[in-house]
């Protein structure tokens, strides 16, 4: 009698991968090469064409031979669609932009310029009043990118799609974006990375000074912008670009640190209106704070929902020094004393709150933050004379906060700078930018030390921490303390920029910003524990709503189902840490059991012997 004795395999060698790289539409794949390049072109050459007759239009789009408004976002689109086509297509000098030959971007960037097309042709409909007032270059270019959108997606898939996926349809929309994990990168010389990195940040501030440049009364342009540049960040993304750019910045943090000052140097010399700089000295001041919070949140795992209490104590206590004609203090410190002053009284209250209620955690402790956010509302409501103490003049606030004045530079009034204006919303722009790189700087060196670690350990497993020696209380107070202080720096800014404080610009939530609903929702939308996350995360929260005022009455609604798609497709955050993209993505656990608890891998094993 002969025994069969089963053999020690591999799993590779026994679960056979049963996926196809077939595409989502099928079609040969020269033809779809052919219709993703000749769609892309022709979308591209009819944004030369007039899309409408008339100017009523914003962006004037009836001029022939030179894009402008929605035109121009539909050529960017088409022309970075035409070089991940021709990138993918493994074309020489462009390899670089997808070294895996991958064809994700195109498709990504291709849907972005449908998106946008087609989002132009139904508002130049709906603000003009039909579909009588386009011209032929708005069909011109909405058939191109119909074209190229459908060539994008009949080209082979760049992942394996397992069987069961086959009659999916949202689950072959979703593989066809997918992308390889990027290979290694050739590796450059120094002086190329670093130009790499400064050439990044160049076209950053170029997109960001775009965007905000925007004026309010062309929403559909910042509709435009935002489609593209989501498409856009998706190609980038799967391309391997953004991972391959993190690695540089992280290998040279100094020079990242120095290119992004840089360019945030020159984005208020780029602006022409003073409202548009004034937006982003505010954008700074709701990144400040929420970076503050990242080291509440990100680092230690402390749920805070008042946070926005911490800003209001220092915003009040730099008021109260300020000078002001109704401040019932009568004294007028430097900028240096009323910065001291704002971060010590919020850092007074940090531990005076949190000494009591650190001891709780989870939802017990988030319920406590709440509460204290809302008392500090009502008490400053109250110190008005009547219900109290006559100290923070009730819910007038304290107004007529008068103009920082440092080294006998006035920042109330403009100021020639080689040749170049800048106004009092630019003065104070620059000002909250040496105050946001104080904070990175604390941030960055609080996180990289023994304390940070402490903190990563208490928000991971505070159990674990404990019994590893760690005193989890002090540690978690002295991240209260000083996420409240950091807090308390921007307030006395804040307070200066807006000329009044009064307790309404101080709720858990509410249409504007900064209030502890949005704090919180930055730092989670960019990214906890990072230092570019909150603030690109506060710098869209921030722009979006200020951008489209005429949503200002659906602004929570589409905030909660923004949170609720991003929490679905992307939980780690916008900048994700290697970490968190562990924790959500890459579990590192067995193959799921089958109905007799062996894994799928040792079934195959046991069957392949039998």
């Amino acid at each position: 009698m002969t025994t069969n004795i089963p053999t020690q395999k591999s799993t590779d060698a026994v679960k056979t991968p049963t996926g196809d790289t077939a595409p989502l539409i099928p079609l040969p794949a020269a033809l779809a090469r052919v219709l993703t390049l000749a769609g892309s072109a022709v979308a591209l050459a009819g944004t030369f064409l007039a899309w409408t007759w008339t100017d009523e239009f914003p962006g004037n789009l009836t001029i022939t031979g030179y894009p402008g408004g929605l035109q121009v976002l539909t050529l960017i689109g088409a022309a970075l669609t035409i070089l991940f086509a021709l990138s993918g297509y493994g074309i020489r000098g462009l390899r670089w932009l997808t070294p895996g030959g991958t064809h994700s971007p195109a498709r990504a960037t291709s849907l972005g310029v449908l998106g946008a097309t087609g989002y132009a042709l139904g508002a130049i409909s709906y603000v003009l009043g039909g579909v009588v007032n386009l011209e032929p270059g708005a069909w011109v270019s909405a058939i191109g990118a119909l074209i190229a959108a459908l060539g994008a997606f009949a080209l082979p898939a760049d992942v394996p799609r397992d069987a069961d996926d086959a009659t999916n349809p949202w689950a072959r929309f979703r593989h066809s974006l997918a992308a390889p994990e990027p290979g290694r990168a050739k590796e450059l010389p120094s002086w190329a990375e670093i130009l790499i990195i400064s050439t990044a940040f160049g076209i950053g501030l170029y997109v960001f000074s775009f965007g905000i440049g925007i004026d309010t009364d062309n929403p559909e342009l910042f509709i435009g912008f935002l489609i593209i540049t989501g498409f856009s960040f998706t190609a980038l993304t799967r391309a391997g670009l953004l991972k391959r750019l993190s690695a540089l910045t992280a290998k040279y943090r100094t020079v990242t640190l120095t290119a992004a000052f840089v360019a945030a140097i020159c984005f208020p010399f780029t602006q022409t209106n003073d409202q548009f700089a004034l937006i982003g000295a505010n954008i700074l001041i709701f990144a400040t704070v929420a970076l503050g919070l990242n080291v509440v949140v990100g680092l230690a795992g402390l749920l805070d929902l008042g946070y926005v209490a911490f800003l209001g104590v220092g915003a009040y206590a730099a008021a109260l020094v300020s000078g002001s004609p109704q401040s019932s203090i009568g004294v007028q410190f430097p900028f240096w004393a009323a910065v001291l002053t704002g971060a010590a009284a919020s850092l007074i209250f940090g531990v005076l709150i949190g000494a009591p209620t650190l001891r709780l955690r989870g939802d017990y402790l988030a319920i406590v933050t709440l509460g204290f956010g809302e008392i500090f509302r009502i008490t400053m409501n109250n110190l008005n004379g009547n219900s109290g103490p006559d100290v923070t003049n009730g819910s007038n606030g304290i107004p007529n906060i008068p103009d920082l004045e440092i080294f006998g530079f006035d920042l109330g009034i403009p100021h020639d700078v080689l040749g170049q204006e800048l106004t009092r919303s630019g003065n104070y722009y620059l000002l909250m930018l040496l105050c946001t790189l104080v904070v990175v700087t604390v941030f960055r060196r609080s996180a990289d030390s023994r304390i940070g670690r402490a903190w990563v350990a208490i928000r991971e497993d505070e159990t674990a921490a404990t019994a590893m020696g760690i005193n989890g209380f002090r540690l978690k107070l002295l991240a209260f303390a000083l996420g409240a202080s950091l807090a308390g720096l921007a307030g006395t800014v804040q307070a200066h920029v807006s000329y009044s404080v009064t307790p309404e610009q101080y709720q858990f939530a509410g249409s504007v910003p900064p209030n502890s609903a949005f704090l919180l929702a930055a730092v989670i939308l960019g990214g906890m524990g990072t230092i570019s996350g909150p603030l690109v995360g506060a710098a869209l929260l921030y722009l979006i709503p200020a951008k489209l005022q005429f949503m200002a009455e659906y602004q929570l609604l589409l905030f909660g189902v923004a949170l609720m798609l991003l929490m679905r497709f992307r939980p780690e955050g916008l900048v994700a840490d290697r970490r968190k993209q562990l924790e959500f993505h890459e579990t590192g656990q067995l193959d799921v059991p089958d109905d007799k608890g062996l894994p799928e891998t040792a079934t195959g094993v046991a069957k392949a012997g039998a």
